[in-house]
């Protein structure tokens, strides 16, 4: 049963609180993962995806805060306590930050991509500090997730715009993550042999048999299954690409490509 602990995840010393209680309740530390992050500014209209130089430095400490720099404290905080938790028992423990698809390609703007590159790194290099005291790091990355801020934008119409046309309805729910982070803990092995990369929480669940809460199964971003209906071959494009009696094909094959 889990036990619910409010935390600003921008205090660092709120942050290392926690872990010290933690520690002191449960006497050991298996697994963190970081998954808070500040709303942007503008993030409710097109201005989200303008050129970095029209958006300020506000852009930068919205994307750097709570979301790296708070991912940062926390692994200040809990390391030891993982290290501890490695050395005294027969667990190996799990670190897991969430990033997104931003950190490989353009995405929204220039302080969100760096912002998610730099997640990655950070639990890349210190799954090679971490690795040596037989404690795991890796960065997560789910797909379009319809959290409770995107489907309010959604719900008022802002969501096209602030997202770039992509499609919420077919999105993943935060508990697809949490799925994915368990489907991983129970692995310990496949922790320790891709210590340090990024893991994609589709691509998990198609690995590991596991599904969204509605029983779906949606597709890894970089799947041809997402790439098709949503980049490639759109509505739009069939309709203005293609003669009309070889639409019904290429329709066919966006919805089940091979």
């Amino acid at each position: 049963v889990g036990v619910a602990c409010p935390c600003d995840c921008a205090d660092a010393d709120a942050v290392a609180a926690l872990v010290d209680r933690v520690q002191k309740e449960q006497g050991r530390l298996d697994a963190v993962v970081a998954s808070a992050f500040s709303t942007p500014p503008a993030l409710d209209d097109a201005a989200f995806r303008d050129d970095f130089w029209k958006q300020g430095l506000e852009m930068w400490d919205a994307c750097h805060g709570v979301g790296l720099r708070g991912a940062y404290a926390l692994l200040l905080s809990a390391a030891p306590s993982l290290v501890e938790t490695a050395e005294k028992t027969d667990a190996r423990p799990l670190v897991v930050l969430v990033s997104s698809f931003g950190g490989q390609a353009y995405t929204f703007n220039v302080a969100y991509g760096v912002g998610k590159a730099a997640t990655d790194r950070l639990a890349a290099d210190a799954a090679v500090q971490l690795g040596k005291r037989g404690v795991d790091a890796v960065s997560l990355y789910p797909g379009v997730v319809a959290t409770e801020g995107n489907l309010e934008m959604d719900r008022r119409g802002d969501w096209e715009a602030a997202s770039g046309g992509l499609d919420l309805s077919a999105g993943e729910t935060p508990r697809f993550s949490g799925r994915a982070v368990a489907a991983l803990l129970q692995r310990p092995d496949y922790c320790k042999e891709n210590s340090g990369s990024v893991q994609v929480v589709a691509e998990l669940a198609a690995k590991f048999g596991f599904s969204d809460v509605d029983g779906r199964a949606p597709p890894s971003i970089r799947s041809l299954r997402y790439l098709l209906p949503n980049f490639v071959l759109t509505d739009a494009k069939i309709e203005t690409g293609f003669p009309e009696w070889l639409r019904p094909r290429v329709r066919a094959f966006r919805d089940d490509p091979p």
